[in-house]
């Protein structure tokens, strides 16, 4: 037999070939039949587990009322600024106020030379008394008949032109010396003594600072919530401390950024607070009902909405969307969740709206980490 078996091997090698062959096919569709079993098990087991409901860990929050405020950056500035100039034309002769000296409204800052103006004072003076002596001379002799109608008009009028340059002559003697318009600063002063100015020259700038203007620019969300009258507060760069009434809300958006600008107007009597520093407004806009999270606990939605996981009654995921109020140095604040809500602390990221879990309440030990951690392991 096994002659025979060589004797056929030898005239016909290819048969042995072929069996090799076949004995390593049968060899290889054993271990595929084997590692599909493996992962059918394996798969079926994963699907047993995710079967089951999830456990994750859930704190009651409450809510709260608290104050909700509206930040926002600006510059404080004068209440008003003026490029002062002057009214008639001369040498400037001299100089009463230095720049960032602080005057009273009147009080002088320069006197140009008066040069023939004391004259033209008096000889309009002297024309007003004489245009006044004849006109009495002639109401007194009107009553005789003396003097006609025509005439008392024409002496009447001639006094009232004398009396009109009397005016101009004391106007332009006064507008020699250039005054304070209110209480401030001059900021600038643009002329020396000798200087020569024409009526219209600019001689320097005045500024309001007893009044502080501080500007900023409001979302346009926010808008809403700014009112004039309000009071508001602001914190300048230099850590002063400072409270006042919003006296201008602008009613049109800036075309680019979209935002409305705010003025908030704070006394200055003393002069103490700079302008044109950085300073932080905070604007009140009344309670709101609010919790108190972890920015860990915010999640996103399919559609990309800012929210916050909760259960409910029946252990089924809720999905709110919320608004951060405020932040604080341990948390945020937002609102849009019910008033008492179980909130998911751990495991939030592994679970979606409408699925029945297990809820776990948050221990002592796990509250810390729960609270700081970006993302929680389920548990186990």
């Amino acid at each position: 037999m096994i002659e025979q078996i060589k004797y056929i091997i030898a005239k016909q090698p290819w048969l042995m070939a072929a069996a090799a062959l076949l004995v390593v096919g049968i060899w290889m569709a054993s271990g595929f039949i084997d590692r599909d079993e493996d992962v059918a098990t394996e798969s079926g087991s994963t699907l047993g587990a995710a079967t089951g409901p999830m456990r994750v860990q859930v704190d009651t929050r409450q809510a709260q009322n608290i104050e909700r405020h509206i930040n926002i950056y600006g510059n404080s500035e004068p209440a008003r600024t003026v490029e002062m100039g002057t009214e008639a034309e001369g040498r400037v002769e001299e100089i009463y106020a230095l720049r960032g000296q602080s005057l009273k409204a009147g009080q002088p800052i320069l006197r140009l030379d008066l040069r023939d103006r004391q004259a033209r004072l008096d000889q309009t003076k002297a024309s007003v008394n004489e245009h006044q002596t004849r006109y009495s001379a002639q109401q007194s002799l009107q009553s005789d008949g003396y003097v006609s109608e025509s005439q008392m008009a024409e002496t009447f009028a001639e006094l009232e032109t004398a009396r009109a340059e009397l005016t101009r002559a004391q106007l332009d003697l006064a507008n020699m010396t250039i005054r304070a318009p209110f209480d401030g600063v001059l900021q600038e002063r643009d002329v020396e003594i000798g200087d020569f100015v024409r009526a219209g020259d600019k001689i320097g700038t005045f500024v309001d600072n007893t009044t502080i203007i501080i500007t900023a620019s409001v979302a346009e969300g926010d808008a809403s919530n700014v009112k004039s009258g309000d009071t508001a507060t602001a914190k300048l760069v230099t850590g002063q401390n400072v409270s006042g009434k919003i006296r201008y809300v602008s009613a049109v958006a800036d075309r680019e950024t979209r935002t409305f600008m705010v003025e908030l107007e704070v006394p200055n009597p003393e002069g103490t607070l700079p302008a044109g520093v950085t300073a932080e407004m905070q604007v009140s806009t009344g309670q709101v009902e609010a919790h108190k999270v972890s920015p860990a606990l915010l999640t996103l939605s399919t559609d990309g909405t800012l929210g916050v996981k909760t259960i409910d009654s029946f252990d089924k995921v809720q999905f709110f969307p919320v608004d951060i109020i405020q932040s604080d140095s341990d948390g945020i604040w937002v609102s849009g969740l019910p008033v008492v809500a179980q909130v998911v602390v751990v495991g939030q990221g592994y679970i979606s709206p409408g699925q029945s879990i297990i809820p776990v309440a948050m221990t002592a030990d796990t509250a810390l980490a729960a609270e700081g951690s970006d993302e929680s392991e389920q548990l186990k």
